[in-house]
């Protein structure tokens, strides 16, 4: 990989961030990235308030702190296969290619102007949430092409498109502004195998594709993606409460896959969501997910981003993601408003927005890995 590229040309961020930044002072955002059952479980998570220098295991030489380019306000992560990283900019949408090794990165795919907001990597597709662009866009992570650009909330329509989960056949999206879910059609090939370049996306094991790689899984794009008329609105009803600020934020699938889960930043509250778009409460025990922002799920674990908190909460869920406990925090002095949550090898790397600093063309911008 190229050294850090700088990133002279941004000048602040302001106009469709500065929005974002400034509810999120009041009702953080958030984006999720999903690990899956067939990886996950085994990890801890029994550390409140642990942190180390170097991270044990077979990742010893794992960094904590990986500084980004000056100015480039992260907010979604998404990991691939050799120690890779992938980062989007609330900014102007770049794509950044991170190597949690050595420190060293470069942009991959230059973004439309627009943010870049939630990431969800499967083999060599990123899933891409456009935040106030009410979009959603799919980059090829080898080429850095934007194969494909879907219109979910109407023009003109306010929204925050905030994150993004894949399931067996569906990539499923939060609008932060507008109480429902967008749903577009994964290729067929991602359908029946998607589910594992999820996995391998937030675990680093071998199905997720750096830029590095050329042609490994090309076979994955025999399929077209859908087309814009393939998108689906999903509304939220039930118990689900919409808040005058960034409410639908995280989101990621239940443990039995049958469901979702979404975090309302706007209460706290964790929701399970039928398919249809019904919601009920997932009884936590009386925790509430203050300032929830981005979600990981591994097997039955669950954490959870809680970013002006500048901790991690680690939640023991049921199969069928209608209840859960919370079974600790993590948190490390390198945290500054954390948003979302990826994991490579046996270690946790969250971005770090900054969202209290003023944004400018030299204001620094790092990634924190944790070790649980």
């Amino acid at each position: 990989m190229t050294r850090h590229t700088t990133l002279s040309r941004l000048t602040g961020g302001l106009g469709v961030a500065t929005l974002a930044t400034g509810l999120v002072l009041a009702a953080p955002m958030a984006h999720a990235h999903d690990g899956d059952d067939d990886h996950g479980g085994h990890h801890g998570g029994h550390h409140s308030g642990h942190h180390s220098g170097h991270h044990g295991g077979d990742h010893a030489d794992a960094q904590t702190h990986l500084p980004l380019p000056d100015g480039f306000r992260p907010e979604g992560i998404a990991t691939g296969s050799h120690h890779t990283a992938y980062l989007g900019s609330l900014a102007d949408g770049d794509i950044y290619a991170l190597d949690l090794r050595s420190g060293e990165g470069e942009v991959i795919s230059q973004g439309p102007g627009t943010p870049s907001v939630g990431l969800k990597l499967t083999h060599d597709l990123l899933y891409v949430a456009g935040g106030s662009a009410g979009n959603a866009r799919v980059v090829d992570v080898r080429t850095g092409t934007v194969l494909a650009t879907y219109t979910l909330a109407p023009a003109g329509t306010t929204s925050f498109v905030n994150d993004v989960v894949l399931s067996d056949t569906w990539a499923w999206f939060t609008d932060s502004f507008d109480d429902a879910l967008y749903r577009v059609p994964l290729p067929h090939d991602e359908g029946r195998h998607g589910h594992h370049g999820e996995h391998a996306g937030e675990h680093g094991t071998g199905h997720g594709t750096g830029h590095q790689r050329h042609g490994d899984h090309g076979h994955h794009h025999d399929h077209a993606l859908p087309g814009q008329d393939e998108v689906q609105k999903v509304d939220l009803t039930g118990a689900w409460v919409q808040g005058s600020g960034i409410s639908a934020n995280g989101i990621t699938t239940t443990p039995d896959r049958r469901a979702l889960l979404v975090v309302n930043s706007s209460n706290g509250t964790l929701y399970r969501v039928e398919t249809d778009g019904t919601a009920t409460v997932v009884d936590l025990g009386g925790f509430v997910v203050t300032n929830g922002d981005g979600l990981l799920r591994e097997g039955r674990t669950l954490y959870a981003v809680q970013n002006q908190l500048n901790q991690v909460a680690v939640i023991d869920l049921a199969k069928n993601g209608r209840s859960g406990a919370l079974r600790g925090t993590l948190t490390s002095p390198d945290l500054d408003v954390p948003t979302t949550i990826a994991r490579s090898g046996g270690d946790l790397y969250l971005p770090n927005a900054r969202f209290t600093t003023t944004p400018a063309a030299t204001t620094p911008y790092w990634v924190t890995g944790i070790d649980d």
